[in-house]
C-alpha cells in the first residue's frame, strides 16, 4: 500500500463528501486507502459514507473505511484510530474541509520516494482559500514572546509585528521547496518510518498544536519537515471548529499552554495562561460596555457568553 488518507470528521457531511471525492479523482491509477473517522456527527455523515463511497457504490476498490465513533474523541485521538488501521508506506492526514488538487498526491510520493529525501519525515503541500489566496501554513517553533501575540488582542492591536511575521514565515517565499519547524496540519503526508519512531499524536492535545507537538518531536528525532508547493489543496479552514466558538478558543489557547509546559517549562506554561486569561478578561469587560451603550446587542451578548465560557475553563 503506497499511501494511506486518514480523514477526522464532525458534521461537515457535504464539504467531507468534496474531500473524498477529489482524493478519489486524484488517486485513480495509485494504490491507496482512504479511512475516515466520524466523531458522532449528527447531519447524515456516516449514512452518506457508506452510500456513496462504499466499494458496492463505487464499483470498484479502494473503498472508503469509516470509523463511526459514539463520541466525539477529538481529533487528534480520530487521528491516532486511523493510523492504527491505516496500512500505507505514508499516511496523509489531511482535514474534511480540503480539496485535493489533481497531480498532488503523485508529487508528494515522488517527492517523499527521491533518495535525497529519504530523511524528510514530513511532507506537506501549499494551502490556499476559495477565493484563491494563500494560506500561511508554515512555521517556525514559538518563542515565549510569540504565543503572548499569536491569536491575541496583541495580535489585533499590533497585527504586522515582526514576531508574528517571523513565526509564520511571512518574510520568505512560499513558492519555493524548502525546509521548515513546523506545518499547519490541514494536510501532511507523515513517514510510517516517524509514527514507528516516535508514535501518533499526543492525545492531551484534544484539537490545536497536535501538529505542532508532533512535528516538534519528529525534528527532535532527527527528521526533516519539508513545505512543499508544488502540491497544492484547497482549504476552506475550520468549519467543524467554528460550529462552537467558545469551545473553539478554549481548545486553542489551552493547547498553547499545553505545548509550553512540555516543551518549555511549567513556569512559562502557567506564566502564559495566566496572561490568555487577562486577555480574555479584558475582552469581556469590552464587550459588556458596548452591550450597555446598546451597541450590537445581540453580537455582544454572544461574545459575553462565549468570553465568560473561556474564563472558566481557566485553559486547563
Amino acid at each position: 500500500m503506497n499511501i494511506s488518507f486518514l480523514i477526522v470528521s464532525w458534521n461537515v457531511r457535504e464539504l467531507l463528501k468534496r474531500a473524498v471525492q477529489a482524493i478519489l479523482d486524484d488517486t485513480r491509477d495509485l494504490e491507496i486507502e482512504l479511512v475516515v473517522v466520524d466523531n458522532a456527527s449528527r447531519d447524515g455523515t456516516v449514512e452518506m459514507l457508506r452510500a456513496d463511497f462504499s466499494s458496492t457504490a463505487l464499483g470498484t476498490s479502494p473503498n472508503v473505511r469509516v470509523i463511526a465513533n459514539a463520541e466525539n474523541v477529538g481529533f487528534t485521538r480520530g487521528n491516532n484510530q486511523g493510523i492504527e488501521i491505516a496500512q500505507g508506506r505514508y499516511l496523509f492526514l489531511i482535514n474534511p474541509d480540503t480539496e485535493i488538487e489533481r497531480g498532488a498526491t503523485r508529487a508528494l510520493l515522488e517527492f517523499m520516494d527521491a533518495s535525497e529525501n529519504a530523511r524528510v519525515g514530513i511532507v506537506a503541500p501549499q494551502l490556499y482559500y476559495a477565493d484563491g489566496s494563500l494560506q500561511s501554513s508554515r512555521r517556525r517553533f514559538p518563542k515565549f514572546s510569540t504565543a503572548l501575540f499569536e491569536s491575541t488582542k496583541l495580535e489585533q492591536w499590533f497585527p504586522h509585528n515582526s514576531l508574528i511575521t517571523d513565526y509564520r514565515l511571512l518574510n520568505t517565499d512560499d513558492s519555493q521547496t524548502q525546509d521548515v519547524d513546523w506545518v499547519v496540519g490541514a494536510a501532511m503526508v507523515v513517514r510510517r518510518a516517524v509514527i514507528e519512531q516516535i508514535g501518533g499524536l499526543d492525545e492531551r492535545f484534544f484539537m490545536y498544536s497536535e501538529e505542532l507537538d508532533f512535528c516538534k518531536r519528529a525534528k527532535q528525532a532527527g527528521w526533516r519537515v519539508v513545505y512543499f508547493p508544488d502540491a497544492r489543496v484547497l482549504h476552506h479552514e475550520a468549519k467543524s471548529s467554528e460550529q462552537v466558538l467558545a469551545r473553539r478558543d478554549i481548545y486553542f489557547h489551552s493547547s498553547k499552554v499545553r505545548y509550553f509546559k512540555k516543551h518549555h517549562s511549567v513556569l512559562q506554561g502557567e506564566l502564559l495562561r495566566y496572561f490568555l486569561l487577562s486577555m480574555f478578561a479584558f475582552q469581556w469587560l469590552e464587550e459588556g460596555a458596548k452591550f450597555l451603550l446598546g451597541h450590537k446587542r445581540e453580537l455582544r451578548a454572544a461574545r459575553i457568553n462565549a468570553y465568560a465560557q473561556v474564563l472558566k475553563s481557566g485553559l486547563k
